[in-house]
């Protein structure tokens, strides 16, 4: 038995059962990640020292007959943008290469107390800047069903490792739709949760009021064991909410769902194949007994200009703080200026550059009314669309992305092109809503996603219809 390819909940009834240890388990990732990590690049730091002390605890409690929880003695990937006490943490950038996590991330706390065994840091975009998995400090992620061709972004190697089964799971992060969209590409389930359900405290600041944790791993069922064990209130992070006491019941008949399809996210520009096995699956809910409801969200055109202003805008804030002064890269001038500069200019890659100069002309004098505020009160409009259509509909459902994945530096030379790879996911960061990408057929080799969105809050029931479309297809 290749016990990698093993679930969550597989690998922990074999645990319990005693048919194999978490050593056993543990090695058996960290063999994959040896023998495939050189071709698929999903991996800048590989723990297994870390892994197997945290896989013996495991088997020592098994060998006590102590009951073990859900998570314990299974190996996680952790995207490399996530503080891991004692790790390396370079959020795939030159500028971060040396830096070593001084704490951890609320997310990386929850799952250690969970007793989950870290296997090691993924390879992404640098800063969480792009949706190829291309513009990595580090070199390209390739994707495990055909490597010539990208694995998404910006969480390329949390994709790639639980997609090739080098990790069982994986966090990630989603700011623009970077764990929904590499899921989609590589064939696995990615989740974005509602903004302020997973603490992002220890999370390497990208655009602050749009980032998230994200979960990627092979089934909803496992992303649900995981969104239960790293959710809720942190203190550390005043954005950080708990709902559970106050939560939307989850609870749903299949014949009484109202399912949603926004008419501007079929049109010209998506793949025909791809639109083909979207409608293809809405159409299996809809012999559930679900009800499908074609629907309008008018501001959709400009979630994407409105997200490229945005995101920039606060990037070029929160990466202000790599002066070289604090930590990370540091490189000498004649001047504290010119050290500033070299230091920058050594340590950032052409897409994080890029979008710093973008952020800080959209909040220059004389613009910021024009660009910054205008992008903000669009926002707004989304959500509202969001809140409009959520009056008639349960759920939302679109495809993930408008084409499969696309050729290793197909779109490098074309900004624009590549940022379209965003436009069914960014619109979910501006309004703070939770959406989960399950794989639901292939063009060729290549996977499709099925995006599922829900309202504010409502987590858990994306998760449990996300859940009937793969119990339906078993």
């Amino acid at each position: 038995m290749d016990l990698n390819k093993l679930t969550i909940k597989q690998a922990h009834q074999g645990l319990k059962k005693k048919e194999f240890s978490a050593v056993e388990l543990t090695e058996s990732v960290l063999n994959r990640i040896r023998k495939r990590n050189p071709e698929i690049n999903a991996y800048l730091t590989i723990t297994d020292e870390l892994a197997l002390s945290q896989a013996r605890r495991v088997d020592k409690r098994i060998t006590n007959k102590e009951e073990i929880g859900v998570l314990e003695g299974i190996p996680v990937a952790i995207k490399d943008i996530i503080l891991v006490d004692g790790i390396r943490a370079t959020a795939g950038s030159k500028i971060l290469d040396n830096y070593i996590a001084p704490y951890d991330a609320t997310a990386i706390k929850k799952l250690k107390k969970a007793g989950a065994v870290i296997v090691g840091k993924t390879n992404q975009d640098e800063f969480g800047m792009g949706a190829s998995g291309e513009n990595s400090a580090f070199g390209s992620t390739k994707n495990p069903h055909d490597l010539e061709r990208v694995t998404g972004g910006s969480s390329s190697g949390s994709a790639a490792a639980v997609a090739d089964n080098q990790a069982i799971y994986a966090l990630g992060s989603d700011t623009g739709g970077s764990s929904r969209q590499p899921a989609s590409f590589c064939g696995i389930v990615g989740l974005k949760p509602t903004y302020g359900r997973i603490s992002r405290y220890g999370l390497i600041a990208f655009a602050s009021s749009l980032d998230t944790i994200g979960i990627l791993a092979k089934t909803s069922e496992d992303i649900e064991i995981v969104f239960n064990a790293i959710k809720g209130k942190d203190e550390k992070d005043a954005t950080s909410v708990n709902t559970d006491d106050e939560i939307r019941n989850s609870k749903f008949e299949i014949r009484n769902l109202q399912i949603g399809v926004p008419k501007e996210y079929f049109i010209e520009g998506i793949n025909p194949q791809v639109e083909k096995i979207v409608r293809k699956a809405i159409g299996q809910y809809e012999e559930m007994g679900a009800k499908i409801i074609e629907v309008s969200l008018p501001h959709a055109e400009y979630a994407l200009a409105c997200y490229y202003i945005i995101q920039p805008a606060e990037a070029s804030t929160n990466l202000s703080r790599y002066d070289g002064i604090k930590y990370g890269l540091s490189e000498k001038g004649k001047d504290l200026l010119e050290g500033y500069l070299k230091t920058k200019q050594k340590g950032f890659g052409h897409e994080v550059r890029r979008r710093i100069m973008i952020g800080t002309y959209v909040l220059s004098s004389g613009y910021y009314d024009a660009y910054y505020l205008k992008a903000q009160k669009i926002r707004t409009l989304i959500k509202q669309d969001f809140d409009k259509v959520f009056e008639k509909v349960d759920v939302l459902m679109t495809p993930t992305a408008p084409t499969p994945a696309f050729k290793i530096g197909e779109k490098a030379t074309d900004p624009v092109s590549m940022y379209l790879s965003d436009i069914y996911t960014a619109s979910l960061n501006l309004a703070g809503l939770p959406g989960v990408s399950i794989p639901i057929g292939k063009i060729g080799k290549l996977p499709v996603g099925l995006q599922i969105i829900g309202q504010q809050f409502d987590d858990e029931k994306i998760l449990k219809i996300a859940k009937l479309y793969e119990n339906s297809i078993l």
